[in-house]
């Protein structure tokens, strides 16, 4: 990876899904920017926020789509991402979910 750039696979959870009130949404039904929650595979050397096994929130408009060795990826830039769900608690880094 180079630069500011950040490898991600989306979960392919295609199907129908259930809101927290138990109503059932169907996989046609269509959200309006929703956010999507992807996980880090790789980071480009200038990342400073984001770490590989990393989960991050970006917009389903922010990226480009790439196929490796048959398997889909996204590609994103840092600026890109909304939040980082780490393990991790670093002294001076402030709030991670």
């Amino acid at each position: 990876m180079l630069h500011d750039r950040v490898l991600v696979k989306e979960p392919r959870d295609e199907g129908e899904r259930r809101s927290s009130g138990g109503i059932l949404i169907p996989a046609t039904a269509s959200v309006a920017k929703r956010l999507i929650w992807a996980e880090v595979l790789a980071v480009g050397n200038h990342v400073r926020a984001v770490e590989v096994g990393d989960r991050v929130l970006f917009s389903p408009d922010d990226h480009h789509e790439v196929e490796i060795a048959g398997d889909q990826y996204l590609l994103l830039r840092e600026r890109d991402l909304h939040a980082v769900a780490a393990e991790r608690n670093d002294a001076n880094t402030g709030l991670y979910l």
